[in-house]
């Protein structure tokens, strides 16, 4: 699988997605590759603290820049199970060149309306991207929500993000939860972390089998 986590808005928890699927995939036995093309680097960071760690599998993760992207995932495809692509926060020749390359892109997106307004842009490069890439998959997935079931947003953005016909929307609502960013500190996903997090492990779980499908 050649997977995209992408979007043109920074703070959705892009990486914090691209590393606990890398690492649920792993957990599955399968061959993993991490590609950050972030120049922030954090993917990269995530990797190199969990290669510190002894009890933990390796995944390894290599930073790709530039148009050529597009080309090195297809062969780095035939040498992996799962290429995890992470890219920045931003419209980027990176997440261009990405989203002709990758079977699947999943575009997290909090409920904010400074976060909705970017979406129809991301529509418009799915739908460029699919005149290149015919089996373009485009899911959102709602990032970062409220712990508290009270607040509506959520709700509220789920009824928007309905509208755009080639974004599917995600059964899946990953919340903001201490555990990804205690996980992330030591190098692991939500999966590995413990003591666990049964309500963020389900997350993950639902969501990789919802990629998986």
């Amino acid at each position: 699988m050649i997977l995209l986590i992408g979007g043109e808005k920074g703070g959705t928890g892009k990486t914090t997605l691209a590393v606990n699927l890398a690492s649920g995939f792993r957990l599955r036995n399968r061959d993993v590759l991490l590609v950050d093309t972030d120049p922030q680097g954090s993917a990269s960071g995530w990797s190199t603290m969990r290669e510190e760690r002894t009890d933990l599998t390796r995944i390894p993760c290599m930073q790709k820049f530039g148009k050529s992207l597009q080309n090195e995932i297809k062969d780095l495809s035939a040498r992996y199970q799962d290429v995890i692509v992470d890219a920045g926060g931003r419209d980027s020749v990176e997440l261009r060149a990405a989203l002709v390359a990758v079977e699947h892109v999943i575009i997290p997106v909090q409920a904010s309306q400074f976060d909705l307004w970017t979406i129809e842009q991301m529509s418009e490069l799915v739908n460029t991207a699919t005149a290149f890439n015919t089996h373009l998959c485009a899911t959102l997935v709602l990032s970062r929500a409220p712990t508290n079931l009270q607040v509506h947003d959520t709700h509220a953005a789920q009824h928007m993000l309905q509208e755009f016909k080639n974004l599917r929307l995600s059964n899946v609502i990953v919340r903001d939860r201490i555990i990804y960013r205690r996980s992330i500190a030591q190098g692991c996903g939500v999966l590995e972390y413990q003591p666990a997090d049964r309500k963020a492990q389900a997350e993950i779980i639902n969501l990789i089998e919802e990629i998986m499908i």
